[in-house]
C-alpha cells in the first residue's frame, strides 16, 4: 500500500534559506532510494519560514528503510527548525 507523508515545518528565525539549501542537496539522493516516488520540499510564498515536504513511498517497508538511512546519516535539522514538525500520513 502506497504511503504518503505531508510534513510541515517552520524554519528557525533567519534560517529559512539554510533549511531550503539542506533539502535541495538531500532531495535528489532520497529520490534515488528504492521505493521513493516523491520527495519534494515546498516553501510558502506568503510565509517564507513555512515549508511542506511531500513524500510518497511504494510501501511502509520503503519508508522504514528511508528512516533508517536518515538515522545512519545522523542528519540533525533541529537547529534549523522552530517548533515541532507536523506529520500527516495518508494511504492510497
Amino acid at each position: 500500500m502506497t504511503v504518503r507523508l505531508v510534513v510541515c515545518m517552520e524554519a528557525a528565525a533567519g534560517k529559512h534559506q539554510e533549511l531550503a539549501e539542506v533539502f535541495a542537496s538531500l532531495c535528489p539522493s532520497v529520490r534515488d532510494e528504492p521505493g521513493c516516488q516523491q520527495y519534494e520540499l515546498f516553501q510558502s510564498t506568503e510565509h517564507p519560514d513555512q515549508f511542506a515536504l511531500l513524500e510518497r513511498w511504494v510501501d511502509q517497508e520503503a519508508l522504514d528503510a528511508h528512516g533508517q538511512l536518515l538515522r545512519e546519516r545522523g542528519l540533525d535539522l533541529s537547529s534549523l527548525r522552530a517548533g515541532p514538525v507536523e506529520v500527516e500520513r495518508y494511504t492510497e
